[in-house]
Parts: structure tokens; C-alpha cells; sequence
């Protein structure tokens, strides 16, 4: 059965990493950054997604398999920080799952008109949870057409923002001041807290390589499809950004939903087809995110099981086609655990709370990568590498601590409330609350694991 499973062809690779990588829904907190975005987008594409994409495409074709960024660094640093790896890896996504799930009671209304009541959202949440729970049962290359077909509506939906931003400021005149000043970056902790949001549009890489088994040729594939879908997401980014900021003062940018919001006020409308047709396209492009992400979260936290470092019930797998089902499950009870309770949370603003701590978790497993790309060279050089960063050594050492040193910053703004008024606080500390829970959990996971040995 296994040999007459379907591959997927570079173009599909290609689609599936924009698919990953292109994150629509995050789009209006790095707007809220203002005209110094652009800086960022630039300065972060050369010292993150450059080093991130070449160190990425080496790794995943010199180490394929289910294992992903969990495999490269056990290897590397052994399973303790394996261990770590694949809890804050896995954690994240239901986290993420729940985020994105809080937005389609309000998205739903826009497509059809009527509002949803409280128990109706939540219901409508838990809906949408467990679709991509029952989707991720099946293998990758039977949910392609999802993964594609989410990729060109990504895509359509970053296009149609940007030209309409784009028209609208030709039209109506630009919506904020474009001075040196202003596109210089601004070092206040309310910008560089949306730093990491962008670096998390950045990540995503690596997802592909845990679909080696579903390509024709992966080795050939992995490096090619990272390097395309890379030039293409960058070039989206900056499209799309710009017409937002174009078109749109940064005040009336929303962190809820605001690739809707920028539509309805593109657009100066709050209904109709044109609206309607965009919320549900949006909504789409949801399914095909926490589906891509569930394929490849999902295998690395079931390799890490069957190895050891995460519970018994993440390596269960289906009898029928062998798909990791016990982490599926796990994402849709912790998520719908997250968005049973959310209604009686403090009100605030939901999407922007779960995806902060999703973000922090997301983050955290990334920092050792990095140093293991390195370690890996020095101390498993004899293992082929159909693609091989070249440069010095030196260079290497560069190509590693700049984007883990911008992950770390990252992690250290979003985590951490630097300032101590009332309102930073309220915002603030429930993630830093919630970041310590997470982290406690991962090391008593290590050390019952431990105990057991």
C-alpha cells in the first residue's frame, strides 16, 4: 500500500510552503508598526529568512524524515533538548488552532449577516477544531489539493489588499506620512513587541522536509521548493504591507482580524458580496494554514514519542495508513479546551492573547536549530549533504547567531512586560503567565521521562 501512495510534484511543494509559510491572519499586527515595517521586512529577509531558508534546506535534505527541527537537534544536542524541542513545538499549535478558531463566529456573520450568540460561537469554534483534527488523519498527499488551493487563495487575497491599498491611495491621497524619519525603525517596546510577529511569518521552512515521503524527489525538491516559495512569500509580504499602510492610517489597524478589517475599510464597507466573498475566502485559507501545520506538527511530536521524549499518546498512529493520530487528538482536545473556557476570560482581546502565547512557544523551539545546524557540521561531516551551505567558517557562525540572537530579542519583547503601567501588565502578564506554565510542563515531561528510564 505504501508504494502506491501519491507523490507531489515541485510545483505542489512550492504551493505547500507558501501554503505553510504565508500566514494572512497575522498581517495587521506587523502593520501596526507603522511605516518603519518596511525596515524591518527588509532588514529581518536578509538576517532571518536568508540564514533560516539555506540552514532549513541543508538540514532537510541531509536528515529526512518524520522527525523534523526534533530530529536535527537530538542529534545534535541530545534528547533532553529534543525532548524541549518537540513540547514547545507541539504546544504551540493547538494554542494556534484555538486563535484562529476565536475568529470564524465573526467571520461567519460576515459571510451570511447573522450574528452568533455566545454558546452558537463557541460551538462554531469547536466546529471548525475538529474538521482539521479529522482532515490531519490522512496522509499529506490526500489533502494536496487543500494545501494548493489555499496557497493560490493566500496569494489572490494578498494581491487584491495590496492593489486595492494601492489604488486607494492614488485615489484618495496616502493615508500616512512617508518621510525618512517615519520608515526608520522606531526602538519604542511597542514596535519591536510586533518583531516577532514577523519572524513568525518567517518560519514554517521546515514543515516541507517532514513531507519528504509524499515527494517524487525530495532531495531535489526540498532545497528548490524553500528557495521559490521563499522569493515569492517575501515579495507578497512587502506587496501586501505596502498597500495596507498606503491606504489605511496605522491607528485604524486592527489586531483582532485585520486582513478583514483592511478590506472593509479599503473598501468602505462593512457588507455586501465583495465582503462576503472575501470573509469566506479568508476562512479558507484558515483550514488550509492549521492543516499544513497539522501535517508537519503532528509527524515530529510522534516521532518524538515513539523515541521517548513526549507521552505514550502522542505515537499512536491509525492501523489503516499509519497517520499520527494521538497527537491529531491532543490538538483538538487542548484547543477546545482553550476556546470552552475563553468566554470567561477577562474581555480582551482573544486572537491576539492565544496567538502572543502560541507565538512565545513557537519561538522557543526554534533557538536551538540554529547552534545544531553548526554542531552537525562538526560533528557528523562524513554524512552526505545534497545541499551544502557554502562559506567559511566563520561565515557559518555568522549564518547561526543572527537569527537565533533575533528569535531570542524576539522572545524577550513579547514574554516579557518591560514596561509596568496598568494596560502593558493586563496584556502582558497573562502571556508571561502562561509562558512559565508551558515551559514547567515541558521540563516535568523530561524529568517523568527520565524517572521511567
Amino acid at each position: 500500500m505504501e508504494g502506491k501512495r501519491k507523490k507531489f510534484s515541485l510545483f505542489s511543494a512550492i504551493l505547500s510552503v507558501i501554503c505553510v509559510v504565508f500566514v494572512a491572519e497575522a498581517a495587521a499586527p506587523v502593520a501596526a508598526i507603522g511605516n518603519s515595517q518596511f525596515f524591518w521586512w527588509i532588514f529581518l529577509l536578509i538576517a532571518f529568512l536568508l540564514p533560516y531558508g539555506l540552514i532549513s534546506s541543508e538540514l532537510g535534505t541531509t536528515y529526512i524524515g518524520d522527525g523534523g527541527i526534533y530530529d536535527w537537534v537530538t542529534k545534535a544536542f541530545g534528547h533532553r533538548w529534543g525532548s524541549r524541542v518537540s513540547w514547545f513545538y507541539w504546544i504551540n499549535y493547538p494554542l494556534w488552532l484555538a486563535s484562529l478558531a476565536v475568529m470564524c463566529p465573526e467571520l461567519i456573520t460576515t459571510i451570511t449577516g447573522i450574528e452568533v450568540s455566545t454558546i452558537g460561537a463557541v460551538v462554531i469554534e469547536l466546529i471548525f477544531i475538529w474538521i482539521i483534527v479529522w482532515i490531519s488523519f490522512y496522509p499529506v498527499s490526500d489533502s494536496i489539493w487543500i494545501l494548493n488551493g489555499a496557497a493560490i487563495i493566500k496569494m489572490l487575497l494578498a494581491l487584491l489588499i495590496g492593489g486595492l491599498g494601492i489604488y486607494g491611495a492614488v485615489t484618495k491621497g496616502v493615508a500616512n506620512e512617508y518621510t525618512v524619519s517615519s520608515l526608520l525603525p522606531s526602538f519604542d517596546l511597542h514596535s519591536l513587541s510586533f518583531i516577532s510577529v514577523i519572524i513568525f511569518n518567517l518560519l514554517g521552512f521546515e514543515v516541507i522536509c517532514t513531507f519528504a515521503d509524499d515527494m517524487e524527489n525530495p532531495k531535489k525538491q526540498i532545497p528548490q521548493s524553500i528557495i521559490a516559495a521563499g522569493i515569492v512569500i517575501a515579495a507578497i509580504y512587502i506587496f501586501s504591507a505596502f498597500g495596507i499602510s498606503a491606504a489605511i492610517p496605522t491607528s485604524e489597524i486592527s489586531t483582532s482580524s485585520g486582513l478583514m478589517d483592511s478590506f472593509k475599510l479599503l473598501t468602505n464597507s462593512t457588507s455586501g458580496f465583495f465582503i462576503g466573498a472575501m470573509a469566506f475566502l479568508f476562512l479558507l485559507t484558515l483550514f488550509g494554514n492549521m492543516i499544513s501545520w497539522s501535517l508537519g506538527v503532528n509527524n515530529t511530536a510522534c516521532y518524538a514519542a515513539e523515541n521517548g521524549d513526549m507521552p505514550k499518546f502522542f505515537a499512536l498512529r491509525s492501523k489503516k495508513n499509519g497517520m499520527p493520530i494521538g497527537s491529531a487528538l491532543m490538538n483538538g482536545i487542548v484547543a477546545s479546551i482553550v476556546v470552552v473556557i475563553a468566554p470567561i476570560l477577562p474581555n480582551q482581546d482573544l486572537f491576539w492573547a492565544f496567538f502572543s502565547l502560541n507565538l512565545v512557544m513557537f519561538l522557543l523551539s526554534y533557538v536551538p536549530v540554529f547552534p545544531a545546524f553548526y554542531k552537525l557540521r562538526k560533528i557528523d561531516p562524513d554524512t552526505p549533504r545534497p545541499f551544502k551551505v557554502g562559506g567559511s567558517d566563520n561565515f557559518l557562525k555568522v549564518l547561526v547567531v543572527v537569527p537565533m540572537l533575533m528569535i531570542i530579542i524576539s522572545l524577550i519583547f513579547t514574554a516579557v512586560p518591560l514596561q509596568f503601567d496598568a494596560e502593558t501588565l493586563n496584556e502582558q502578564l497573562p502571556i508571561t503567565i502562561g509562558t512559565i506554565v508551558f515551559i514547567i510542563i515541558g521540563e516535568a515531561i523530561i524529568i517523568i521521562k527520565k524517572i521511567k528510564k
